[in-house]
């Protein structure tokens, strides 16, 4: 595709809010090294304020419920799209409604093109028998190569990290003038989650060596909210479930020193803005590609694969043999709590 000011990109990521978060450092290179070009991002509105430093785009907000709900709506949705005279799509998630999308794009003449998730390779990781342990290309590399196949090769020879927002009043009254950590202790799936329990003694830990650092803890949802509500009141920890909005969340973790997540969304919006970031991994791996960004590999804290060899047993952590919903536990206290001190007493 010949890149000149009337290119027009539609950019299809509808969920989930990790995988989000990773294709926004691809998206600021390639407003950067293509600074003509315009984007359209469908996706959930919940998911915009990642977007906000981008020149020249527009969020189509995608409404999966009730407008754009089963093939008439997705058809709806073709017809709004196409009023946009994309000039080229880029289909970073290739699901069923993406893939409904393609077929109604095919009768037109704008390219559309989409991710290789490697599906196939995914499967020999995560297999039982036969198991293929190698590293998988990362995703925020087959996001570029989505945008190379329209015309638009990026280079990532740099980390394009996103710029902090603006820190608003409120959230610059919750930062201490010392350091600040956040802590995101839930993930979608058991098999990917340090046991809260256990989580607490870190916490405690930490919240008694530091006490001039404030320690935030993110989540989402009530059983998160009062499994995190059943802490000790600690003047320098503070429960952040339901207190902001999702851009003013950002903006907290963006001016973080340091994040501490499980395999999970959190952990990927630290990384966007280059925030040093540890994570806990059980029956997932670093390996399937879905590593965040920038992040030096010895932040990630991996479950024992000698005790239990089948890991990864899955991408999202979804499927796992009896027992292996423990693995992550194989990273003890200790080990936490020394790499943690290995940033902040720097």
């Amino acid at each position: 595709m010949k890149n000149t000011s009337t290119n027009h990109l539609l950019v299809i990521r509808l969920s989930a809010m990790g995988d989000v978060a990773i294709s926004i450092p691809v998206l600021t290179a390639l407003t950067e090294q293509y600074p003509e070009l315009k984007l359209t991002i469908v996706t959930r509105p919940l998911f915009a304020p990642m977007f906000t430093h981008l020149p020249n785009y527009q969020v189509f907000p995608l409404d999966l419920k009730k407008k754009h709900k089963g093939i008439i709506g997705l058809y709806r949705l073709f017809k709004e799209l196409k009023k946009n005279s994309p000039t080229g799509i880029a289909d970073l998630h290739n699901v069923l409604r993406t893939n409904i999308l393609k077929l109604f794009f095919s009768f037109s003449s704008v390219p559309f093109k989409q991710i290789n998730k490697g599906r196939s390779e995914k499967k020999a990781l995560t297999r039982a028998k036969n198991k293929i342990f190698v590293p998988l290309l990362p995703s925020y590399i087959r996001y570029a190569k989505v945008f190379e196949s329209l015309g638009f090769p990026i280079t990532l020879e740099k980390n394009y990290f996103v710029p902090s927002p603006p820190l608003s009043q409120k959230i610059q009254d919750m930062l201490s003038k010392y350091k600040n950590i956040g802590i995101a202790p839930f993930a979608s799936h058991k098999g990917k989650e340090y046991p809260f329990e256990q989580m607490k003694k870190v916490i405690l830990s930490i919240s008694e060596k530091y006490p001039t650092f404030n320690i935030f803890i993110f989540g989402g949802g009530n059983r998160e909210k009062e499994l995190v509500q059943s802490l000790p009141s600690l003047k320098n920890v503070k429960n952040m479930i339901g207190i902001l909005s999702f851009a003013e969340e950002l903006s907290l973790i963006a001016h973080l020193q340091l994040m501490v997540a499980m395999d999970s969304g959190n952990a990927h919006l630290a990384a966007m803005y280059g925030v040093p970031t540890i994570t806990l991994w059980g029956v997932t791996h670093p390996f399937a590609g879905f590593y965040p960004y920038g992040q030096d590999s010895s932040n990630a804290l991996l479950a024992d694969r000698t005790i239990f060899p089948l890991i990864p047993t899955s991408v999202f952590g979804n499927k796992y043999p009896e027992g292996y919903e423990k693995s992550i536990t194989t990273i003890s206290l200790q080990d936490i709590l020394n790499k943690i001190d290995s940033f902040l007493e720097k």
